[in-house]
Protein backbone atom coordinates (compact mmCIF):
# COMPACT_ATOMS: atom_id res chain seq x y z
CA UNK A 1 0.00 0.00 0.00
CA UNK A 2 2.96 2.28 -0.53
CA UNK A 3 1.29 3.94 -3.50
CA UNK A 4 -1.61 5.32 -1.50
CA UNK A 5 -0.44 8.90 -2.05
CA UNK A 6 -0.08 8.53 -5.82
CA UNK A 7 -3.79 8.27 -6.64
CA UNK A 8 -6.67 9.83 -4.73
CA UNK A 9 -10.25 8.89 -5.50
CA UNK A 10 -12.71 11.72 -6.03
CA UNK A 11 -16.36 11.74 -5.15
CA UNK A 12 -19.04 14.37 -4.74
CA UNK A 13 -18.86 16.01 -1.30
CA UNK A 14 -21.58 14.75 1.06
CA UNK A 15 -24.46 16.95 2.02
CA UNK A 16 -24.46 18.63 5.39
CA UNK A 17 -25.79 16.33 8.07
CA UNK A 18 -28.81 17.29 10.22
CA UNK A 19 -28.40 18.79 13.68
CA UNK A 20 -29.02 15.57 15.70
CA UNK A 21 -26.29 13.73 13.82
CA UNK A 22 -23.96 16.72 14.16
CA UNK A 23 -24.54 16.71 17.91
CA UNK A 24 -23.44 13.08 18.11
CA UNK A 25 -20.05 13.90 16.65
CA UNK A 26 -19.25 16.21 19.57
CA UNK A 27 -19.50 13.37 22.08
CA UNK A 28 -17.60 10.63 20.29
CA UNK A 29 -14.30 9.50 21.78
CA UNK A 30 -11.37 9.64 19.41
CA UNK A 31 -9.19 6.70 20.39
CA UNK A 32 -5.90 6.03 18.70
CA UNK A 33 -5.41 2.39 17.69
CA UNK A 34 -3.89 0.34 20.47
CA UNK A 35 -0.83 -1.55 19.15
CA UNK A 36 -1.49 -4.27 21.73
CA UNK A 37 -5.16 -4.55 20.79
CA UNK A 38 -5.92 -7.71 18.94
CA UNK A 39 -7.70 -10.08 21.32
CA UNK A 40 -10.50 -10.56 18.82
CA UNK A 41 -8.23 -11.59 15.98
CA UNK A 42 -6.09 -13.70 18.33
CA UNK A 43 -9.15 -15.72 19.29
CA UNK A 44 -9.41 -16.71 15.63
CA UNK A 45 -6.37 -18.94 15.94
CA UNK A 46 -6.72 -19.75 19.64
CA UNK A 47 -10.28 -21.10 19.64
CA UNK A 48 -11.04 -23.98 17.24
CA UNK A 49 -14.77 -23.20 17.18
CA UNK A 50 -14.21 -19.51 16.36
CA UNK A 51 -11.83 -20.54 13.58
CA UNK A 52 -14.32 -23.04 12.16
CA UNK A 53 -17.29 -20.64 12.34
CA UNK A 54 -15.50 -17.64 10.79
CA UNK A 55 -13.90 -19.79 8.09
CA UNK A 56 -17.20 -21.38 7.10
CA UNK A 57 -18.91 -18.00 6.78
CA UNK A 58 -16.06 -16.15 5.05
CA UNK A 59 -15.28 -18.86 2.50
CA UNK A 60 -18.93 -19.52 1.70
CA UNK A 61 -19.58 -15.80 1.15
CA UNK A 62 -16.51 -15.39 -1.08
CA UNK A 63 -17.79 -18.14 -3.40
CA UNK A 64 -21.06 -16.38 -4.29
CA UNK A 65 -20.97 -14.57 -7.67
CA UNK A 66 -21.57 -10.80 -7.65
CA UNK A 67 -23.22 -8.86 -10.47
CA UNK A 68 -23.92 -5.24 -11.36
CA UNK A 69 -27.48 -4.58 -12.60
CA UNK A 70 -28.85 -1.46 -14.29
CA UNK A 71 -32.34 -0.22 -13.46
CA UNK A 72 -34.69 0.03 -16.45
CA UNK A 73 -38.02 1.07 -15.01
CA UNK A 74 -39.07 -1.72 -12.67
CA UNK A 75 -36.66 -4.22 -14.20
CA UNK A 76 -33.01 -4.91 -13.53
CA UNK A 77 -30.76 -5.75 -16.47
CA UNK A 78 -27.30 -7.18 -15.95
CA UNK A 79 -24.38 -4.99 -17.06
CA UNK A 80 -21.73 -7.03 -18.80
CA UNK A 81 -18.23 -6.48 -17.42
CA UNK A 82 -19.02 -3.36 -15.42
CA UNK A 83 -15.89 -1.50 -14.21
CA UNK A 84 -16.73 -2.50 -10.66
CA UNK A 85 -16.72 -6.18 -11.60
CA UNK A 86 -13.37 -5.81 -13.35
CA UNK A 87 -11.98 -4.02 -10.30
CA UNK A 88 -13.16 -6.77 -7.95
CA UNK A 89 -11.66 -9.45 -10.19
CA UNK A 90 -8.22 -7.91 -9.60
CA UNK A 91 -8.51 -5.55 -6.60
CA UNK A 92 -4.75 -5.08 -6.34
CA UNK A 93 -1.59 -6.86 -7.54
CA UNK A 94 -1.62 -9.22 -4.56
CA UNK A 95 -5.26 -10.17 -4.00
CA UNK A 96 -7.99 -11.97 -5.90
CA UNK A 97 -11.72 -11.35 -5.59
CA UNK A 98 -12.07 -14.41 -3.34
CA UNK A 99 -9.31 -13.27 -1.00
CA UNK A 100 -10.70 -9.73 -0.79
CA UNK A 101 -14.21 -10.89 0.11
CA UNK A 102 -12.89 -13.57 2.45
CA UNK A 103 -10.87 -10.99 4.40
CA UNK A 104 -13.76 -8.52 4.46
CA UNK A 105 -16.31 -10.99 5.81
CA UNK A 106 -13.73 -12.43 8.21
CA UNK A 107 -12.94 -9.02 9.69
CA UNK A 108 -16.65 -8.26 10.04
CA UNK A 109 -17.18 -11.47 12.00
CA UNK A 110 -14.13 -11.00 14.22
CA UNK A 111 -14.21 -7.26 14.88
CA UNK A 112 -17.57 -5.96 13.64
CA UNK A 113 -15.75 -3.63 11.19
CA UNK A 114 -14.03 -3.93 7.82
CA UNK A 115 -12.37 -1.21 5.76
CA UNK A 116 -11.39 -0.86 2.09
CA UNK A 117 -8.89 1.76 1.00
CA UNK A 118 -9.45 2.94 -2.59
CA UNK A 119 -6.60 4.03 -4.85
CA UNK A 120 -7.71 6.29 -7.72
CA UNK A 121 -6.50 7.02 -11.23
CA UNK A 122 -5.95 10.44 -12.80
CA UNK A 123 -9.72 10.91 -13.18
CA UNK A 124 -10.39 9.95 -9.56
CA UNK A 125 -12.02 6.57 -10.27
CA UNK A 126 -10.91 3.60 -8.12
CA UNK A 127 -8.35 1.31 -9.72
CA UNK A 128 -7.19 -0.62 -6.64
CA UNK A 129 -8.76 -1.85 -3.39
CA UNK A 130 -6.68 -2.56 -0.29
CA UNK A 131 -8.29 -4.07 2.83
CA UNK A 132 -7.20 -2.36 6.05
CA UNK A 133 -6.75 -4.00 9.42
CA UNK A 134 -9.59 -2.71 11.64
CA UNK A 135 -7.41 -2.55 14.76
CA UNK A 136 -5.24 0.07 13.00
CA UNK A 137 -8.08 2.35 11.90
CA UNK A 138 -9.58 5.28 13.80
CA UNK A 139 -12.58 7.28 12.63
CA UNK A 140 -12.43 11.09 12.78
CA UNK A 141 -15.92 12.52 13.52
CA UNK A 142 -17.03 15.75 11.92
CA UNK A 143 -20.01 17.96 12.73
CA UNK A 144 -20.50 18.97 9.10
CA UNK A 145 -19.94 15.66 7.31
CA UNK A 146 -20.39 13.14 10.18
CA UNK A 147 -17.10 11.47 9.18
CA UNK A 148 -14.20 13.76 8.30
CA UNK A 149 -11.80 10.94 7.53
CA UNK A 150 -9.80 8.07 8.93
CA UNK A 151 -6.42 7.58 10.56
CA UNK A 152 -4.43 4.46 9.71
CA UNK A 153 -1.56 3.78 12.11
CA UNK A 154 1.32 1.48 11.19
CA UNK A 155 4.47 1.25 13.35
CA UNK A 156 3.75 4.61 14.94
CA UNK A 157 3.15 6.39 11.62
CA UNK A 158 -0.35 7.87 11.35
CA UNK A 159 -1.61 8.13 7.79
CA UNK A 160 -4.62 10.43 7.24
CA UNK A 161 -7.21 9.13 4.78
CA UNK A 162 -10.06 11.08 3.24
CA UNK A 163 -13.60 9.84 3.83
CA UNK A 164 -14.06 9.23 0.09
CA UNK A 165 -11.01 6.97 0.05
CA UNK A 166 -12.36 4.48 2.59
CA UNK A 167 -15.39 2.21 2.54
CA UNK A 168 -16.39 1.22 6.05
CA UNK A 169 -18.42 -1.96 6.46
CA UNK A 170 -19.85 -2.40 9.93
CA UNK A 171 -22.25 -4.50 11.91
CA UNK A 172 -24.84 -2.87 14.12
CA UNK A 173 -23.57 -1.78 17.55
CA UNK A 174 -26.21 -0.63 20.05
CA UNK A 175 -23.69 1.45 22.03
CA UNK A 176 -21.59 3.00 19.25
CA UNK A 177 -22.47 5.40 16.46
CA UNK A 178 -19.31 4.73 14.47
CA UNK A 179 -17.95 1.24 15.17
CA UNK A 180 -19.47 -2.21 14.74
CA UNK A 181 -20.03 -5.01 17.25
CA UNK A 182 -18.33 -8.37 16.86
CA UNK A 183 -20.05 -11.66 17.58
CA UNK A 184 -17.04 -12.46 19.75
CA UNK A 185 -18.26 -9.98 22.35
CA UNK A 186 -21.36 -12.09 22.95
CA UNK A 187 -19.35 -15.32 22.84
CA UNK A 188 -16.48 -14.11 25.04
CA UNK A 189 -17.47 -16.03 28.20
CA UNK A 190 -18.14 -19.28 26.33
CA UNK A 191 -14.83 -18.97 24.48
CA UNK A 192 -12.88 -18.27 27.69
CA UNK A 193 -14.53 -21.22 29.46
CA UNK A 194 -13.85 -23.57 26.56
CA UNK A 195 -10.23 -22.44 26.38
CA UNK A 196 -9.81 -22.97 30.13
CA UNK A 197 -11.17 -26.51 29.82
CA UNK A 198 -8.81 -27.21 26.93
CA UNK A 199 -5.83 -25.90 28.94
CA UNK A 200 -6.83 -28.04 31.92
CA UNK A 201 -7.10 -31.07 29.67
CA UNK A 202 -3.65 -30.40 28.22
CA UNK A 203 -2.16 -29.98 31.68
CA UNK A 204 -3.79 -33.21 32.85
CA UNK A 205 -2.26 -35.29 30.07
CA UNK A 206 0.97 -33.32 29.69
CA UNK A 207 4.42 -34.45 30.76
CA UNK A 208 4.59 -35.53 34.43
CA UNK A 209 0.88 -34.87 34.83
CA UNK A 210 -0.62 -38.30 34.16
CA UNK A 211 -1.28 -39.02 37.85
CA UNK A 212 -4.01 -36.89 39.45
CA UNK A 213 -3.40 -34.75 42.51
CA UNK A 214 -3.86 -36.36 45.89
CA UNK A 215 -2.50 -37.19 49.35
CA UNK A 216 0.18 -39.73 50.24
CA UNK A 217 -0.62 -41.02 53.75
CA UNK A 218 2.21 -42.94 55.49
CA UNK A 219 0.45 -44.85 58.28
CA UNK A 220 3.53 -46.26 60.07
CA UNK A 221 6.02 -44.01 61.78
CA UNK A 222 9.20 -43.29 59.85
CA UNK A 223 12.21 -41.18 60.65
CA UNK A 224 12.69 -37.71 59.29
CA UNK A 225 15.36 -38.91 56.88
CA UNK A 226 13.12 -41.70 55.53
CA UNK A 227 10.20 -39.29 55.28
CA UNK A 228 12.20 -36.81 53.21
CA UNK A 229 13.54 -39.65 51.05
CA UNK A 230 10.01 -40.94 50.37
CA UNK A 231 8.83 -37.48 49.36
CA UNK A 232 11.81 -36.97 47.09
CA UNK A 233 11.47 -40.33 45.36
CA UNK A 234 7.70 -39.93 44.94
CA UNK A 235 7.99 -36.53 43.33
CA UNK A 236 10.81 -37.67 41.08
CA UNK A 237 8.68 -40.55 39.81
CA UNK A 238 5.15 -39.11 39.87
CA UNK A 239 5.43 -35.42 40.61
CA UNK A 240 5.40 -32.42 38.33
CA UNK A 241 5.58 -28.63 38.46
CA UNK A 242 1.78 -28.35 38.48
CA UNK A 243 0.97 -31.34 40.72
CA UNK A 244 -0.37 -30.89 44.23
CA UNK A 245 0.64 -33.84 46.42
CA UNK A 246 0.41 -33.71 50.22
CA UNK A 247 2.27 -36.07 52.57
CA UNK A 248 0.99 -37.24 55.98
CA UNK A 249 3.34 -39.21 58.25
CA UNK A 250 2.04 -41.82 60.62
CA UNK A 251 1.70 -45.32 59.12
CA UNK A 252 1.52 -47.45 56.00
CA UNK A 253 1.71 -45.63 52.69
CA UNK A 254 -1.76 -44.94 51.27
CA UNK A 255 -2.87 -42.84 48.29
CA UNK A 256 -5.98 -40.70 48.67
CA UNK A 257 -7.29 -38.98 45.56
CA UNK A 258 -8.57 -35.44 46.10
CA UNK A 259 -9.05 -34.24 42.52
CA UNK A 260 -11.93 -34.61 40.06
CA UNK A 261 -11.54 -36.70 36.95
CA UNK A 262 -12.99 -36.05 33.50
CA UNK A 263 -16.07 -38.14 34.19
CA UNK A 264 -16.83 -36.33 37.44
CA UNK A 265 -16.55 -32.99 35.67
CA UNK A 266 -18.62 -34.16 32.68
CA UNK A 267 -15.75 -32.82 30.59
CA UNK A 268 -16.86 -33.87 27.11
CA UNK A 269 -20.42 -32.68 27.61
CA UNK A 270 -19.13 -29.32 28.82
CA UNK A 271 -16.97 -28.84 25.74
CA UNK A 272 -19.90 -29.78 23.50
CA UNK A 273 -22.05 -27.19 25.24
CA UNK A 274 -19.41 -24.52 24.63
CA UNK A 275 -19.10 -25.57 20.99
CA UNK A 276 -22.85 -25.37 20.45
CA UNK A 277 -23.07 -21.95 22.13
CA UNK A 278 -20.21 -20.44 20.12
CA UNK A 279 -21.46 -21.81 16.80
CA UNK A 280 -25.02 -20.65 17.47
CA UNK A 281 -23.80 -17.11 18.21
CA UNK A 282 -22.05 -17.04 14.83
CA UNK A 283 -25.12 -18.55 13.15
CA UNK A 284 -23.50 -21.86 12.12
CA UNK A 285 -25.86 -24.80 12.76
CA UNK A 286 -24.22 -27.57 14.75
CA UNK A 287 -25.56 -30.19 12.33
CA UNK A 288 -23.18 -28.83 9.68
CA UNK A 289 -20.25 -30.05 11.79
CA UNK A 290 -21.69 -32.86 13.89
CA UNK A 291 -20.52 -36.36 13.01
CA UNK A 292 -23.86 -37.75 14.24
CA UNK A 293 -26.07 -35.61 11.99
CA UNK A 294 -28.29 -37.47 9.55
CA UNK A 295 -28.54 -36.49 5.91
CA UNK A 296 -31.91 -34.86 6.53
CA UNK A 297 -30.57 -32.87 9.49
CA UNK A 298 -27.54 -31.79 7.47
CA UNK A 299 -29.74 -30.53 4.61
CA UNK A 300 -31.96 -28.56 6.98
CA UNK A 301 -28.86 -27.11 8.68
CA UNK A 302 -27.39 -26.06 5.35
CA UNK A 303 -30.63 -24.36 4.35
CA UNK A 304 -30.80 -22.49 7.66
CA UNK A 305 -27.16 -21.44 7.32
CA UNK A 306 -27.71 -20.04 3.83
CA UNK A 307 -31.03 -18.31 4.51
CA UNK A 308 -30.49 -16.91 8.01
CA UNK A 309 -26.73 -16.45 8.27
CA UNK A 310 -25.04 -16.17 4.89
CA UNK A 311 -27.68 -14.34 2.85
CA UNK A 312 -28.14 -11.34 5.25
CA UNK A 313 -24.36 -10.83 5.26
CA UNK A 314 -24.28 -10.80 1.46
CA UNK A 315 -27.14 -8.29 1.34
CA UNK A 316 -25.30 -6.01 3.79
CA UNK A 317 -22.16 -6.15 1.66
CA UNK A 318 -23.97 -5.60 -1.66
CA UNK A 319 -25.98 -2.62 -0.45
CA UNK A 320 -22.86 -0.98 0.98
CA UNK A 321 -21.09 -1.39 -2.36
CA UNK A 322 -24.12 0.09 -4.12
CA UNK A 323 -24.16 3.11 -1.82
CA UNK A 324 -20.42 3.84 -1.51
CA UNK A 325 -18.60 2.34 -4.50
CA UNK A 326 -20.95 2.39 -7.51
CA UNK A 327 -21.37 6.22 -7.47
CA UNK A 328 -17.81 6.50 -8.85
CA UNK A 329 -19.22 5.39 -12.23
CA UNK A 330 -22.23 6.92 -14.01
CA UNK A 331 -25.48 5.03 -14.36
CA UNK A 332 -28.38 3.94 -12.18
CA UNK A 333 -27.02 0.56 -11.08
CA UNK A 334 -27.11 -1.73 -8.09
CA UNK A 335 -24.85 -4.50 -6.84
CA UNK A 336 -26.39 -7.88 -6.09
CA UNK A 337 -25.07 -11.29 -5.18
CA UNK A 338 -26.67 -14.29 -6.83
CA UNK A 339 -29.64 -15.47 -4.79
CA UNK A 340 -28.35 -18.78 -3.45
CA UNK A 341 -31.26 -19.41 -1.09
CA UNK A 342 -32.81 -22.84 -1.67
CA UNK A 343 -36.29 -22.78 -3.16
CA UNK A 344 -39.19 -25.19 -2.81
CA UNK A 345 -39.78 -26.38 -6.36
CA UNK A 346 -43.39 -27.46 -5.76
CA UNK A 347 -44.29 -24.19 -4.03
CA UNK A 348 -42.73 -22.27 -6.91
CA UNK A 349 -44.78 -24.19 -9.48
CA UNK A 350 -47.97 -23.59 -7.46
CA UNK A 351 -47.21 -19.87 -7.34
CA UNK A 352 -46.67 -19.72 -11.10
CA UNK A 353 -49.96 -21.57 -11.75
CA UNK A 354 -51.79 -19.16 -9.43
CA UNK A 355 -50.39 -16.22 -11.45
CA UNK A 356 -51.75 -17.51 -14.77
CA UNK A 357 -55.15 -15.69 -14.58
CA UNK A 358 -53.67 -12.29 -13.69
CA UNK A 359 -50.30 -12.08 -15.46
CA UNK A 360 -49.30 -12.07 -19.09
CA UNK A 361 -46.77 -14.46 -20.57
CA UNK A 362 -44.12 -11.74 -20.66
CA UNK A 363 -44.75 -10.85 -17.00
CA UNK A 364 -44.33 -14.47 -15.95
CA UNK A 365 -41.20 -14.82 -18.09
CA UNK A 366 -39.64 -11.75 -16.46
CA UNK A 367 -40.73 -12.35 -12.86
CA UNK A 368 -40.09 -16.05 -12.48
CA UNK A 369 -37.55 -16.93 -15.17
CA UNK A 370 -35.67 -13.62 -15.77
CA UNK A 371 -36.29 -13.95 -19.50
CA UNK A 372 -36.76 -11.06 -21.97
CA UNK A 373 -40.25 -10.30 -23.39
CA UNK A 374 -41.41 -11.81 -26.66
CA UNK A 375 -43.64 -10.30 -29.36
CA UNK A 376 -46.36 -12.88 -28.68
CA UNK A 377 -46.19 -12.62 -24.87
CA UNK A 378 -48.69 -9.81 -24.22
CA UNK A 379 -51.71 -12.10 -24.02
CA UNK A 380 -52.82 -13.67 -20.71
CA UNK A 381 -50.86 -16.71 -19.65
CA UNK A 382 -54.00 -18.85 -19.34
CA UNK A 383 -55.27 -17.97 -22.81
CA UNK A 384 -55.57 -20.84 -25.25
CA UNK A 385 -52.74 -20.88 -27.78
CA UNK A 386 -53.64 -19.68 -31.26
CA UNK A 387 -54.32 -22.61 -33.57
CA UNK A 388 -51.82 -22.98 -36.36
CA UNK A 389 -53.30 -23.18 -39.88
CA UNK A 390 -53.55 -26.71 -41.21
CA UNK A 391 -51.89 -27.83 -44.42
CA UNK A 392 -55.28 -28.44 -46.14
CA UNK A 393 -56.90 -25.11 -45.21
CA UNK A 394 -55.48 -21.70 -46.08
CA UNK A 395 -54.76 -19.24 -43.32
CA UNK A 396 -57.51 -16.71 -42.54
CA UNK A 397 -55.56 -13.73 -43.74
CA UNK A 398 -53.88 -15.52 -46.63
CA UNK A 399 -54.90 -14.37 -50.14
CA UNK A 400 -57.02 -16.87 -52.10
CA UNK A 401 -55.51 -18.07 -55.35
Amino acid sequence: MLNWLTGRVKRQPPRRIPAPAAALTQHQPYPWPDPAAGPQTRLYYQSPWVYVAVNRIAEAAALVPLRVLRRQGERLVEVERHPLERLLDAPNPYLSRFELLEQTIGYLELTGDAYWFLVGDAAGAPVEIWPLRPDRVSIVPDAARYVRGYIYEVDGARLPLEAAEVIHFRRWHPSSDYYGLSALEAARLAIASDRAMAEWNRATFGQDNGVPAGIVHIKEFVSDADFERLKREWRQSYGGPQRRTAFLRGGDVEWQHIGLNHRDLDFLQGRRAHRDEILSIFGVPVALLSENATEANAKVAERLFIERTLWPKLVRLAQKLTADLLPFWPGDCVVQFDDIRPTDAQARLDEIRAAYPVLTINEIRGRYFQLPPTPWGDRPANAAPAAAPSAQEPAVDAPTP
